[in-house]
């Protein structure tokens, strides 16, 4: 599944939007803990892409078919034309920006990015079998930062 994103601020409601319905397509309900954080994992990835790209991406949305009784992994990739590689950041205190792929980092159990085509595919997956482990949260523990100095804090 995929939507295309177009460039625009207004872009990111609607991806919202729409991976919800393809989650509850996906038989993944609203109150399913991994539901909303798939939201604002979508949220994060596709800000970025417009805010940092100004350029349209293509947002994908998978889940693997598995046995019955299995939960496999969602996977989120947002692919766009620009070759500027993700680059990480923590910001300070006062920034109103920068804390997207520390908050990625934070609450997907993977993520990465790849070149693809003539630019890249940035992409993170959640297990829905298992709760957050504690390594994934412990380095953001009392606002360390793992990517400099800084410190951030999700409000």
């Amino acid at each position: 599944m995929q939507l295309e994103i177009r460039p625009d601020p207004a872009e990111v409601g609607r991806a919202r939007q729409w991976a919800r319905s393809r989650l509850a397509g996906l038989g993944i309900t609203a109150d399913e803990p991994v539901a909303e954080t798939v939201i604002l994992l979508v949220s994060e990835l596709v800000t970025n892409a417009v805010v940092h790209t100004d350029r349209p991406s293509l947002l994908r949305l998978f889940l693997p078919d598995a046995a019955p009784g299995a939960m496999p992994p969602v996977r989120l990739e947002v692919a766009d034309t620009s070759t500027r590689a993700p680059v990480p950041r923590c910001a300070d205190d006062d920034a109103t920006g920068g804390r997207g792929l520390a908050l990625v980092d934070c609450l997907a159990d993977r993520w990465g990015w790849n070149a693809e085509g003539t630019g890249k595919n940035i992409w993170c997956e959640l297990d829905r079998s298992a709760p957050p482990s504690a390594s994934r949260t412990a380095a953001y523990e009392n606002g360390h930062c793992p990517y400099g100095g800084f410190a951030f804090e999700a409000v």
